[in-house]
């Protein structure tokens, strides 16, 4: 199984989290991931994209409302590129006025801003805010879950398939618990400026003031968002994540048996994460790990690591026990770019693979001369007999 989320992160955006390896009290032994009341759930560190703990995270699941972080995905992307604005006044149509389930009561007669429709999505979990949001930007739900379907293909959710907004049941309309935690921390990396809208703890519209429905709010102060979903197929679901000091976990419970349920798992496993794991920093911005023959350069060798910052969420009582391995990916021609891939990093903890990660030329390498290419080509010639 893999130990990272197909969603990347640029490594700048790890700054705040580096640490010290040394700076901590390791135990003598790392802690035990929990065993969870539900049926599946996914623990990631958002910063990396590493899984701390999982249980049957490819599982396809019917979504429920947690659906609605697409639909908030996409409205946000509209509004960052200026497609819609936060005051733009949206006619209410019919169907959405009619929609089942959880409302913020929108009515055909009075047109609603973009921002209360957002927040009508986010706070109340409105099924006719969804379908409201989803008729402007795609001019009707079927464009718009096809729009949802494609996002979530290029965000690396491979198995997810969306066939509305609002997360009502349907055959073709599922997810897993690995693609909803790709699709939360894809939210909070991509639109900071919007994603404080998913800690209000409630939201007023048409003189009908509604609570958030996730209770993770009220309970734990370092909880910021993020929904919660619920049908009788899918159980009591919940995507929540929290920031404790500057590491911020991402976690997602499917299948829980009730309310009171998926909260006192989501904060099981979150407290696990920040308990078991610490954040260190393994290798530094532009440091030379190890200098790789390079053929046909003006150059011989080049030195190989990473143009950032190379951190991770390592277990506690492991750091001392980690095994890097470097290789070289064979036969390296120049010319070469400075952060070009020329290698792999492969970590392991105990004998175990812990990941494996790109390394790039730490410099550039051009071509070399006519004489200096034709030994080369020889050289490699007998290599290769």
């Amino acid at each position: 199984m893999s130990h990272f989320l197909p969603y990347r992160f640029p490594l700048l955006f790890l700054f705040t989290l580096l640490f010290a390896a040394t700076s901590y009290a390791a135990p003598a032994q790392p802690v035990p991931a929990p065993v969870l009341a539900a049926k599946s759930w996914i623990l990631v560190e958002h910063a990396t994209g590493q899984v701390l703990a999982a249980n049957d995270p490819d599982s396809r699941i019917e979504p429920a409302s947690l659906t609605k972080l697409m639909t908030a995905y996409l409205t946000f992307a509209a509004l960052k590129a200026k497609r819609v604005t936060d005051d733009q006044l949206v006619q209410v149509s019919t169907a959405a006025w009619k929609q089942e389930g959880s409302r913020m009561f929108i009515e055909p007669r009075t047109p609603v801003a973009v921002s209360d429709l957002i927040r009508g999505v986010i706070v109340h979990s409105g099924n006719d805010a969804s379908v409201a949001l989803a008729e402007l930007l795609g001019g009707n739900e079927k464009n718009f879950a096809e729009m949802m379907s494609r996002e979530a293909r290029r965000l690396g959710m491979k198995n997810t398939h969306f066939t509305n907004p609002t997360g009502l049941p349907q055959p073709e309309h599922y997810s897993t618990a690995r693609d909803l935690a790709t699709l939360a921390s894809a939210i909070i990396h991509d639109f900071p400026d919007y994603y404080g809208l998913y800690s209000l703890k409630s939201f007023t519209y048409n003189r009908i003031e509604q609570s958030n429905r996730n209770r993770m709010l009220f309970i734990d102060p370092t909880v910021d968002g993020m929904k919660t979903g619920q049908t009788k197929e899918a159980g009591f679901c919940l995507v929540s994540s929290a920031l404790r000091g500057s590491r911020r976990l991402v976690s997602v419970v499917l299948g829980a048996s009730s309310d009171t349920a998926r909260v006192q798992e989501s904060l099981k496993l979150l407290n696990y994460g920040f308990q078991s794991h610490n954040m260190m920093r393994i290798y530094s911005a532009n440091q030379p790990l190890k200098e790789f023959r390079v053929w046909r350069g003006a150059e011989k060798q080049v030195p190989a690591g990473f143009t950032e910052d190379f951190v991770m969420a390592m277990p506690k009582g492991k750091t001392n026990k980690i095994e890097p391995v470097l290789e070289s990916r064979e036969p390296i021609f120049a010319p070469l770019m400075k952060g070009q891939e020329i290698g792999v990093l492969k970590l392991t903890v105990d004998g175990e693979l812990y990941g494996s990660f790109p390394v790039v030329a730490l410099e550039d390498v051009p071509e070399g001369g006519f004489f200096g290419r034709l030994q080369d080509a020889v050289m490699l010639w007998f290599k290769n007999l």
